[in-house]
């Protein structure tokens, strides 16, 4: 008698994993590395704010001693310290920089050559990380999309456009399965911050607009905007006084005042069109999920400063979000 081998059971939903805003902290990108094998998911998604804030120098004062300041706490290691000190930094994702005492006093007198520094380190590990990228994912048959943020200098997009395997889900539509379309903007609405792509709401209407009327079916669309929409629990920030730099934080009755700040345009999109999953970020203290209409909207939050990797998986099936659950590690 001859036995058939039983076919495999025909998968029924699609398993992603999102993170958003680890803003260059290199342990949150290791962790983002292991996640999809942890998690046993069909894609990752790492989608805004890719790239870290500023430069930590340290300086040589002397043979074998280094300084550094970071966050106003003075540091003096030795030369077998100072690698420690320096994965310190990068957990945090900021980008430390070896310089001797005159290197430093030139950069403090030049802030032209600070900027050329910051954006050469800022590009190097980038490319590093979608290198990495490719080495660990290309054949595990997971799929890697990543797309740059408010934050992030347009130079971001040429190297995830090199990649023969990360997709640079950015500024345009692309499928996640068979069945889900998706649309990326990394724009946000104006912030007191002056970043690379914020942009007036007029705007980021547009650009969420001509997106959308490509879509095929609106109805079973991911969008993933960067910014989160305006008043929905997933943009509560505190309220800030912006006629100083930097920002104050505005108090009534000794209490800060807490206010919605993300964007008009991105919810006005996500009512009109009523996409089956809304992934957002952006506010990293507004965890959370909620509902607008039939659309799941999900901001997983930001730790990247603690090194945590804060996410969300997602099972999608044809036409619906069958779960989710926010995850942190």
């Amino acid at each position: 008698m001859l036995f058939k081998k039983p076919k495999e059971k025909e998968k029924k939903f699609t398993r992603i994993f999102f993170t958003t805003d680890i803003h260059g902290s290199e342990r949150a990108y290791r962790k983002f590395l292991n996640a999809g094998k942890y998690y046993g998911v069909d894609i990752v998604m790492l989608c805004g704010d890719l790239t870290g804030k500023m430069i930590v120098p340290i300086v040589e004062y002397s043979s074998g001693i280094y300084k550094c300041k970071l966050f106003g706490q003075e540091y003096e290691v030795k030369t077998e310290e100072v690698k420690a000190l320096e994965e310190k930094i990068s957990g945090m994702g900021y980008y430390p920089y070896y310089v001797d005492k005159k290197g430093m006093e030139e950069m403090q007198a030049n802030p032209k050559i600070v900027n050329e520094i910051f954006k050469k380190l800022m590009l190097e590990r980038l490319e590093r990380w979608v290198k990495m990228a490719e080495e660990h994912y290309q054949n595990s048959g997971i799929k890697c999309i990543m797309s740059a943020g408010n934050d992030d200098l347009f130079d971001v997009d040429q190297i995830l456009n090199n990649s023969n395997y990360v997709i640079n889900a950015g500024d345009k539509i692309i499928r996640v399965d068979d069945y889900h379309e998706m649309l990326t903007v990394g724009y946000a609405n104006i912030t007191p911050w002056n970043c690379p792509r914020d942009v007036s709401e007029e705007k980021l209407k547009e650009v969420i607009e001509n997106l959308a009327n490509k879509l095929e079916n609106p109805q079973t669309s991911i969008f993933n905007l960067h910014a989160p929409p305006k008043d929905s629990t997933l943009d509560t920030a505190f309220k800030l006084d912006t006629s100083t730099f930097p920002p104050k934080v505005i108090t009534e009755g000794g209490q800060p005042v807490t206010i919605g700040v993300g964007s008009i345009a991105v919810r006005e999109a996500i009512e009109k069109h009523q996409p089956l999953l809304g992934l957002h970020g952006h506010i990293h203290e507004s965890r959370g999920v909620t509902k607008i209409g039939r659309t799941l909207c999900i901001n997983p939050g930001s730790e990247y400063g603690e090194g945590i990797l804060r996410g969300a998986i997602v099972n999608l099936t044809k036409d619906s979000v069958l779960s989710y659950q926010l995850t942190s590690g």
